[in-house]
C-alpha cells in the first residue's frame, strides 16, 4: 500500500523537490574538498575534522577595510539568529595575506568579533592550493608605498559530511544565511 501511495505521488508531480536556497547552491561540486591549514597556536587543521559541524569558511585578509570586517559581522549575527543551532556552526577565516596576517594578528583579529571563530594561514604556496580548491581569487594590489589584497567575496558553507554546499553572496543579510542554515540544517544535508 505505501509503495503504490509513493508512485501515485510521484506520478501526480508531488516528489520532494530540493530545497531552496538565498545562495548559490553547490550541491555537488567537485571542489573545495580540503585545505591543511595553520590555526594561531601552529596547529595543522584540516576540513575533515569540522566534520559534524557546518562551516562558514571565507576568505580574506585583515587589512581589509569593508568586505572581510562586513563577513564577518554577518557571521556573529547569524550565530546570534540561530539561536541554540548556533553551536552547529564554526565559522573559519582564511587568510589571503599569510606575509602580514601573523598568528598573532589573526588570533586578535577573529577574537575581535567572535572568540570562536577560527583564523588559518599558510605559507604562499599553501594558500596558493587553497584558494586553487576552493576556486578563490586573491591579488595583491600596490597602494602607494604598500598595498592591498583583491579577493573573491563569497562565504562557503560546507555541510557536516564535509561537502561544500552554498555560496553566499556578499550582499546576502544576516537574516537570509541564517535562513539558507536552517534549511539546510532541516533538510538533513
Amino acid at each position: 500500500m505505501a509503495g503504490g501511495a509513493l508512485l501515485t505521488m510521484a506520478l501526480m508531480g508531488c516528489e520532494r523537490s530540493p530545497p531552496s536556497y538565498h545562495a548559490i547552491d553547490l550541491t555537488g561540486a567537485d571542489f573545495g574538498r580540503t585545505f591543511a591549514l595553520q590555526d594561531p597556536e601552529g596547529r595543522t587543521r584540516t576540513l575533515d575534522e569540522f566534520k559534524g559541524r557546518y562551516v562558514m569558511l571565507f576568505f580574506g585578509f585583515t587589512q581589509c577595510p569593508d568586505v572581510c570586517p562586513t563577513a564577518l559581522a554577518r557571521a556573529v549575527e547569524v550565530r546570534q539568529l540561530l539561536g541554540s543551532d548556533a553551536e552547529k556552526l564554526q565559522v573559519l577565516l582564511v587568510t589571503v595575506d599569510p606575509e602580514r596576517d601573523t598568528p598573532e594578528v589573526l588570533r586578535a583579529y577573529t577574537a575581535a568579533f567572535d572568540p570562536g571563530f577560527i583564523a588559518l594561514r599558510g605559507d604562499l604556496p599553501a594558500t596558493e592550493t587553497v584558494a586553487r580548491e576552493f576556486k578563490i581569487h586573491y591579488a595583491k594590489v600596490p597602494t602607494g608605498t604598500s598595498y592591498t589584497m583583491d579577493h573573491t567575496a563569497l562565504t562557503y558553507i560546507v555541510d557536516p559530511e564535509g561537502r561544500l554546499r552554498l555560496a553566499v553572496r556578499h550582499e546576502q543579510s544576516p537574516k537570509e544565511v541564517a535562513q539558507d542554515l536552517r534549511t539546510l540544517m532541516k533538510a538533513g544535508s
